[in-house]
Order: structure tokens, then sequence, then C-alpha cells
């Protein structure tokens, strides 16, 4: 069932004309997959009897793997390249929410390791992307910072214990 879901996700997705930049992504297309996997699993799980509270994991579960797709479409849209390398690094913290969220359901004896197993790859491969992202964009944008030279002098640091007396 979660399979043919899944597989009615990806037709549909196929058969979208892409408009902005950010949906040519390979990071956002393997975001859009996992919330095209995890929305059944989310549905199945809260269909099973559980005296764990599992209400909380799957709602961040849920609102985590939205805010990596916003996150990934909003930075890829910035033209500050420090500014998207913060989008996709938000990304990246959110995809490893995900991932939490799935081990915690595993720790909850909610769901099996191998129930798991597929969206945990996926969620390797774009916590991958998006640390390649990150370093592409933050490391370039740190080159072309021109900074002025620090003074000889320096500044002395307070002692807030000398300030207290």
């Amino acid at each position: 069932m979660i399979r043919e879901e899944r597989l009615r996700g990806r037709e549909a997705r196929d058969n979208v004309r892409t408009y902005f930049d950010h949906e040519k992504l390979d990071v956002y297309q393997l975001e859009l997959q996992f919330i095209t996997w995890v929305t059944p699993l989310i549905a199945k799980v809260k269909q099973r009897p559980s005296e764990a509270r599992i209400a909380e994991v799957l709602d961040q579960l849920d609102r985590a793997s939205l805010s990596a797709l916003l996150n990934t479409a909003e930075g890829n849209g910035r033209r500050q390249r420090r500014t998207r390398a913060k989008f996709f690094d938000d990304a990246r913290g959110s995809a490893g929410e995900c991932a939490a969220c799935l081990d915690a359901l595993v720790a909850k004896n909610v769901c099996a390791a191998e129930e798991i197993d597929e969206g945990k790859q996926l969620l390797l491969r774009i916590a991958s992307i998006l640390t390649k992202l990150v370093d592409r964009f933050d490391s370039f944008a740190s080159l072309s910072i021109i900074r002025e030279e620090a003074d000889a002098q320096g500044f002395e640091e307070e002692d807030e214990d000398k300030n207290e007396e």
C-alpha cells in the first residue's frame, strides 16, 4: 500500500512542470520523495494502538520534513551566498530531525527498524547533498569578503567580576 502511494506520488511529480529553479534541484526532489514516503507511514502509525506518546514525534516528523523542503526552496532563491548556505544548513538540520524522529519511533517500539530503513537512506542522501551545498556556498563567500586589518592595540576584554564590585 505504501509502495503504491509512493509510485503515484512519483508519477504525479514526474508530470509536473518546473517553474522555479529549486524544483530542478536533486535534493529538492529527494525531499519531496521523502515526504511522499513518510506521509503514509505517519498515517499508518497513527492507526496503531500504542501506550507510547507518539503524537508529538509524528507531528515533529511531519513538520521537520516540510521544513527541510521549504528551507531548500527558500535558500535556493537567495542571492547572497552566505544566506543560501544558512538556509541549506537549516534544511540539513531538519533532515537530521527527521532521522531522529524515525529513530524515536523505533525506540518507542512503534516501528521496526526495517520499516524506517528506506526513509533513513533517503535522509542520508538528502543530508549529504545539503552538506555539499552548504560547503559550496559558505566557503566561497568567506573568500570574497574584504576585511579590515585588526587594530594593533586591540581591545581589552572587560572582566565581568570587576564590574560587579
